[in-house]
């Protein structure tokens, strides 16, 4: 598996993204702008990697008699527009131009409907688990192609935590928000 470093967005995918159509999208409002970025976390069963299970989860595939944690999410669709895995390597699920079902009830700088407006990034990752240096590498390059591709996302990027406080954790306490910050603005400034 070769990691990319350089994207762009086309037609609404990520060029250098594996692309995984999920059945859990559905059209924007009529005439929304995308203007914010949710950073997320998922694993699947909870704290453990690897086996796809996050990707089937998001296609309506997952075998629910595989784990006694995934009948507690049983019949659940979610999707979103993309997944950086352990790896390094980016899953892309939803064009950006639709609506990923990532966000549930959610509410950001008043508005509310955070799945109307919003891109959303998930990490695989848990809350009690450090990310990979890689994964950040990938979500800083990630973010700053969609920045260039929606302007309006340059000064709004939050976790599920801040958008769904209370009722969401994620991206957790082991996300270095500093650290992607600082590592965002290098990139975008060719450093």
């Amino acid at each position: 598996m070769q990691i990319a470093t350089q994207f762009q967005v086309v037609d609404g995918q990520l060029i250098g993204a594996r692309q995984i159509p999920s059945p859990n999208y559905n059209q924007r409002p009529e005439n929304t702008e995308i203007q914010l970025l949710v950073i997320h976390n998922i694993s699947l069963p909870p704290s453990q990697f690897g086996g796809g299970y996050i990707e089937q989860f998001f296609q309506n595939q997952l075998d629910w008699s595989i784990h006694p944690y995934f009948q507690t999410i049983e019949g659940m669709k979610v999707s979103t527009h993309l997944l950086i895995l352990r790896t390094g390597e980016i899953l892309q699920f939803v064009n950006f131009n639709d609506r990923a079902w990532h966000a549930g009830r959610s509410t950001y700088l008043s508005k509310i409907e955070c799945n109307d407006y919003s891109i959303g990034i998930e990490l695989e990752g848990s809350d009690d688990t450090d990310f990979e240096a890689i994964q950040y590498q990938q979500l800083v390059n990630a973010v700053a192609t969609l920045q260039r591709a929606y302007p309006m996302i340059q000064q709004h990027i939050a976790g599920h935590s801040d958008i769904a406080s209370g009722r969401k954790t994620d991206p957790g306490p082991h996300f270095q928000w500093q650290a992607f910050r600082e590592l965002l603005v290098k990139v975008k400034h060719g450093l």
